[in-house]
């Protein structure tokens, strides 16, 4: 089958390669969709803490955020998940350690993650083989593409249940990408008053399309209390920025990643007796994910800005868009295309 291999830093094609079997409990899925995300391209680039630490290394097979349809099931698995469509779960933990064992397989030490991390091959292939355990069916009403944005989604959930805002409280998220934008819907589904902070203004003006209360530039920003802070970005310089907005006796939430150190004055959050939550992974989001997505509440598809098929994956992850595409942060591939 075909599959987009990195086999070094910026260095990556499309390759033949051993289709793979359904091992013990195991599935063997047909991938419809893969989205591209700041975490591909920052293995692409070399950039990626893990690679530093070891945990992942070339050559490596990504792609997380993934649908598609069960073609084989291996032994002891179910076999009604036979021609399911479906999405999984990212974070594959031991299952036998401490964390496992109380519920927080996405924080295992031994874990491995799909397309991401210890080896394990992703979902930018024509195939893809995952733990039955891994595995979340996808109801009709979401379709491929919705369905490969349900790991950000997991994600953005976590994000807005971090904040523990109340319907009709102030959450203000700084970042204007794909977590960003679902983390504002998916509040605003919430009943919360949502406000987004960005830099670019394209970006600014595509998410002031998709109904928040406001999306504001840094040097505009409103002095109002913010309730909850969600920081979103990949900026360096935004953690301390959201301890500062947010109010005192509240909460900031941390998802985004920069690619260097962040520095925040923890003198400021006990004074201000703010909690500080950060977000690792989507597990605990998918189900959530999927309710949202398959009702009418939140449709994320308009954050897809184009789908293209593997054999433009490198070019996606140095930056192109293709002509045509929308202004949504998220470009998809389609394996088979």
């Amino acid at each position: 089958m075909r599959a987009f291999v990195v086999t070094n830093r910026l260095t990556a094609a499309v390759h033949e390669v051993e289709p793979p079997r359904a091992g013990p409990d195991q599935v063997v899925v047909d991938v419809a969709r893969v989205g591209v995300c700041g975490t591909d391209v920052e293995l692409f680039t070399g950039e990626m803490e893990y690679l530093r630490q070891g945990h992942a290394q070339y050559p490596m097979r990504l792609g997380h955020e993934w649908s598609g349809t069960v073609t084989a099931v291996g032994d002891s698995v179910d076999p009604s998940w036979l021609g399911r469509r479906v999405t999984g779960d990212t974070e594959l933990g031991c299952g036998r350690c401490r964390r496992c064992l109380h519920g927080l397989h996405w924080t295992c030490a031994d874990r491995v993650e799909i397309g991401v991390r210890g080896g394990f091959p992703g979902a930018l292939a024509e195939q893809l083989a995952v733990p039955a355990t891994a595995l979340y069916a996808l109801p009709d009403t979401i379709d491929d593409t919705a369905g490969a944005l349900v790991e950000p989604g997991g994600n953005a959930l976590r994000a807005v249940r971090a904040a523990g805002s109340a319907p009709g409280e102030r959450v203000l998220i700084l970042g204007l990408g794909t977590i960003g934008l679902l983390t504002g819907m998916l509040a605003k589904a919430h009943g919360a008053e949502v406000h987004l902070m960005g830099r670019s203004q394209r970006s600014i003006d595509f998410a002031r399309t998709l109904g928040f209360h406001g999306v504001w530039r840094n040097d505009e920003l409103p002095t109002v209390p913010w309730d909850a802070v969600i920081d979103a970005s990949n900026a360096s310089d935004l953690p301390a920025l959201a301890l500062d907005l947010v109010e005192p006796g509240r909460r900031v939430v941390y998802i985004g990643l920069a690619g260097t150190p962040s520095r925040i004055d923890t003198r400021t959050l006990a004074l201000k007796d703010v909690s500080a939550v950060g977000i690792l992974g989507a597990s605990a989001g998918l189900a959530g994910a999927i309710d949202a997505f398959g009702g009418a509440a939140v449709d994320p598809r308009p954050l897809v800005a184009a789908t293209v098929g593997l054999d433009r994956v490198g070019e996606v992850l140095g930056g192109w868009r293709p002509a045509g595409a929308g202004h949504g942060p998220k470009i998809q591939v389609d394996p088979r295309a």
